[in-house]
């Protein structure tokens, strides 16, 4: 059966989802900036995730901008008790597209409420704090304010679990000493390995780790042994890809993204995919 349950479960706080999830960012426009080129599509694409298993979805309000939430109310809401929606806030959108820092305690404050407006919700499952210190990847600085700020949303009510995005693993830690944290949302792939230690650690005290761009976001992974290894089970590269991150470790929630049905439901298939320890060794190797 093709469902999002073949990859198992794992918990985000007092939550359990199942480990294959579904990120939003495609179905915003070119760029994750403006409308999406086919709005019954991506709405289409939206209802399948339910139909299939999928109960994590990942969001945010700076997609579009405020195009993905608002595609997500249209086509889920009001939601199924089990949907847990996460979403990101600490950038904004420039008028050219440009993606910008949004980290002052006053503008995460305002995403938050944007965020509960735009879904049609009175607390969200999971924010995460996107670091935006550098937007290529992160780097080292102090978080003591955006946590501190976050925390007091959360002292609320209106947000149940806190996560970080884009963080160094001195982040993460400065993070926990000052609230909860259930999720980290960095880029790791099968080409993208620097966070195997921090996966590690989080691992053993039970927080998920949560990758973005799973399958090599804007540029696609390509690879002879990937193609090779997932000749060998009848399945394409990006199911192959998935199904690596699945085994990698337990507390990997996979998030890939698309806004196609038929590219859904075979990133959907990908959970039930079964690697041997001679596939995983030499997808490793890739690295």
């Amino acid at each position: 059966m093709n469902h999002a349950s073949n990859a198992g479960r794992y918990a985000l706080g007092d939550l359990t989802v199942n480990r294959m999830g579904y990120g939003a960012m495609q179905l915003a426009g070119p760029h994750v900036f403006g409308p999406p080129r086919d709005r019954a599509q991506a709405l289409a694409v939206l209802r399948a995730t339910v139909e299939l298993g999928i109960d994590h979805i990942d969001t945010s309000d700076f997609y579009g901008p405020h195009v993905t939430n608002a595609l997500i109310r249209e086509a889920l809401h009001p939601y199924r008790d089990d949907l847990v929606i996460v979403t990101k806030i600490g950038a904004r959108r420039g008028d050219d597209g440009s993606w910008l820092p949004a980290q002052s305690p006053a503008l995460l404050q305002s995403a938050v409420h944007d965020n509960l407006r735009n879904l049609g919700l009175d607390a969200i499952d999971v924010v995460n704090l996107r670091l935006m210190f550098d937007v290529a990847g992160p780097v080292e600085g102090d978080i003591e304010p955006q946590m501190t700020a976050l925390a007091e949303l959360q002292r609320q009510g209106l947000v149940r679990h806190i996560g970080v995005s884009n963080a160094t693993a001195a982040q993460v830690a400065q993070a926990r000493s000052i609230a909860p944290i259930v999720c980290v949302q960095n880029q790791y792939n099968l080409v993208q390995r620097a966070d195997d230690a921090l996966i590690a650690q989080l691992a053993a005290d039970g927080i998920a780790y949560v990758p973005f761009f799973p399958l090599g976001g804007f540029s696609p992974l390509q690879s002879s042994t990937l193609a090779q290894v997932a000749q060998e089970y009848d399945a394409t590269p990006m199911q192959t890809a998935l199904a690596w991150l699945l085994q990698r470790s337990p507390n990997i929630l996979v998030i890939a993204g698309t806004s196609s049905v038929e590219h859904l439901r075979q990133n959907v298939a990908g959970a039930a995919l079964k690697l041997s320890p001679q596939s995983v060794a030499a997808l490793d190797g890739i690295a």
